[in-house]
């Protein structure tokens, strides 16, 4: 009689979703830390945007798309901690990792397209730039400035134990650059009447934001090609794992990224006749798990041992 869906799940084990977090434990102790600076960047950015239409002011705007990249962070932040708990299921076997990829791609288009939108609309503001009610752009600046300080106390201590936490925190520091570029601005128009300084300190904010945008984009690109994950040099690891004791041969060597933080590989490895006559196999595979983990940090590696004997049957599609 077939299993329902439920009876799978719960056969299904738990270690098949390979949760290896890399500091995903750690950011799951301040998810509810995450989750309040979530909530404080939303809100100002809501703030700020109605500001911008109230004042006149690009830059308001433009921090306000600098305020998004920030929700955008750490909503993927929040993303990888909550899915990192997620078991696996027959269906998915590597849980929802991936949706987290799927919302970087999403916010870095978005991002880039906001990001030329305030580019384009200062250029035309510095040859024609309209009236700005500067005080109010001062005052709603200033609640943008004060509400990153908070986010930067709430996060600063988690930013010290998780990577998650510590991507969350860069963010928000960033955003306080922003923050005091619009405020910078607001006092020139103050003191000098030059309206111009609104449109500069748009261009200013949208050139912070770019290049976050071009790596995130970047960086989900190449974990949904399934590219060899940074900080893994292939040839170095067929090094190591040829140097392991029993070891004469590899092939098929593949290493990817499942999520952000998940690194994983796999490798047919090809062992003298005599090592695994001997029961010698599980000393060889012990040797490789601990070799990679503690040179390349890939701690979720399945290796497929081969006796020398069967070589010749193998079909070596990769290298």
């Amino acid at each position: 009689m077939p299993l329902s869906a439920s009876e799978r799940r719960s056969a299904y084990p738990r270690d098949m979703g390979h949760d290896h977090g890399h500091g995903l434990s750690a950011g799951g102790r301040h998810r509810s830390r995450l989750i309040v600076v979530l909530a404080i960047t939303v809100t100002v950015l809501v703030v700020e945007a109605v500001g911008s239409w109230l004042t006149g002011s690009l830059a308001l705007l433009a921090d306000a798309a600098h305020m998004l990249t920030d929700a955008a962070g750490i909503t993927l932040a929040v993303l990888a901690v909550t899915f990192a708990s997620r078991p696996a299921t027959p269906e998915r076997t590597f849980g929802y990792y991936r949706l987290e990829i799927l919302a970087a791609v999403v916010n870095a288009v978005l991002l880039l397209v906001i990001a030329v939108f305030i580019l384009w609309e200062a250029w035309q503001r510095w040859q024609d730039p309209p009236g700005i009610e500067s005080g109010l752009m001062l005052a709603f600046a200033c609640i943008g400035l004060v509400a990153n300080v908070v986010g930067l106390l709430v996060l600063r201590e988690g930013a010290r134990e998780s990577l998650n936490v510590k991507g969350a925190y860069l963010e928000v520091l960033g955003d306080l650059l922003g923050s005091v570029a619009v405020i910078v601005a607001a006092l020139v128009i103050i003191a000098t009447g030059w309206l111009q300084a609104d449109a500069v300190a748009s261009v200013a904010v949208a050139l912070m934001i770019l290049p976050r945008t071009f790596t995130l984009l970047r960086e989900a690109v190449d974990v949904l090609l399934e590219a060899t994950p940074r900080g893994v040099d292939l040839v170095q690891v067929r090094q190591h794992i040829l140097e392991t004791p029993g070891v004469i041969g590899a092939h098929d060597l593949h290493a990817w990224t499942i999520t952000s933080g998940l690194p994983v590989l796999s490798v047919h490895v090809v062992v003298a006749d005599e090592v695994l006559a001997d029961g010698g196999g599980g000393r060889v595979l012990d040797e490789l798990a601990h070799c990679l983990a503690d040179h390349f940090d890939v701690e979720h590696c399945t290796f497929q041992l081969e006796p020398a004997s069967h070589a010749e049957h193998e079909f070596h599609g990769h290298a």
